[in-house]
């Protein structure tokens, strides 16, 4: 049985980084909330124009009202991201920054982040190529530390060679 996600904007800007096509997402979760943050755009504006085609999201246009505890815990965007989790009884959440993925799991959701949904895709057959995933993040800014590259890495091979 598929599950539901939420993500928010870093993993999304980490997967359009990947230069994956993110249509495979469809296939490992029957709901893909989004916090839309993204729309506003950061600085640079990356991504956005592919994050609005990508219809398999479902975009969370209303501001999501945030406890105390999140409010003051976490930036908007992530605390929106574990509100909506919560308040939409979604298990599981994509996250990246390690402040957001601790206070997540302190509401026992289940955390994975950009790399964890790549890992969970090679998983289920699909022909991604981690490293240059990861080497199109890195040059397009994402900072990934070698050390967790390289158990990324590692894992996806053993996917690979099952």
């Amino acid at each position: 049985m598929l599950k539901s996600i939420v993500i928010n904007t870093g993993p999304i800007i980490s997967l359009i980084a990947s230069d994956q096509n993110l249509k495979f997402m469809e296939s490992l979760y029957s709901n893909i909330e989004v916090v839309n943050e993204i729309i506003e755009g950061g600085k640079s504006g990356f991504g956005i124009e592919y994050f609005r085609g990508c219809d398999f999201f479902t975009k969370e246009k209303q501001k999501v009202e945030l406890t105390p505890h999140l409010k003051n815990s976490l930036d908007p965007g992530e605390a929106s991201l574990v509100q909506l989790a919560i308040t939409r009884d979604i298990e599981t959440v994509c996250i990246d920054e390690p402040a957001g993925r601790r206070i997540a799991r302190l509401y026992n959701l289940d955390v994975t982040g950009s790399l964890g949904i790549l890992l969970k895709a090679i998983s289920q057959g699909y022909d991604i190529s981690i490293r240059e995933a990861i080497n199109n993040m890195q040059n397009k800014g994402i900072y990934i530390s070698e050390n967790l590259a390289d158990k990324v890495i590692k894992k996806a091979d053993k996917f690979n060679n099952r």
